[in-house]
């Protein structure tokens, strides 16, 4: 029942910055955001839990990207800086929720990224 609304995507120069937002309409225990390029496997890019704001980043983006949470208003945020083109990809927001039975994930539309000069 979880709906996922996604903001934040574009083009960007190399050196750039953008930030991503997804709301999500129910509660969840954590969030995270995940990209695929042409070619390669969606991967996991930053995730964070929703007690405590535990995170967890991909080693390619480490330094450079952040995520946030603001649990009053459930949305989760990527900060993405000092962009490069190989960070091109669709970008998708992605919730996982507590359920009785275990968790159930809910995927955002995803967003175009593209970084280039």
């Amino acid at each position: 029942q979880v709906q996922l609304v996604e903001s934040g995507g574009g083009l960007v120069q190399p050196g750039g910055s953008l930030r991503l937002s997804c709301a999500a309409s129910g509660a969840t225990y954590r969030m995270s955001w995940y990209r695929q390029a042409p070619g390669k496997e969606r991967e996991l890019v930053a995730a964070i839990t929703s007690v405590g704001g535990s995170t967890n980043y991909a080693d390619s983006v480490k330094g450079r990207f952040t995520i946030s949470r603001d649990n009053a208003k459930n949305t989760v945020y990527l900060q993405m800086n000092s962009l490069k083109p190989e960070d091109t990809a669709v970008y998708y927001c992605n919730a996982m929720a507590l359920t009785l039975r275990g968790t159930t994930d809910y995927w955002g539309q995803g967003t175009q990224v593209t970084v280039s000069s």
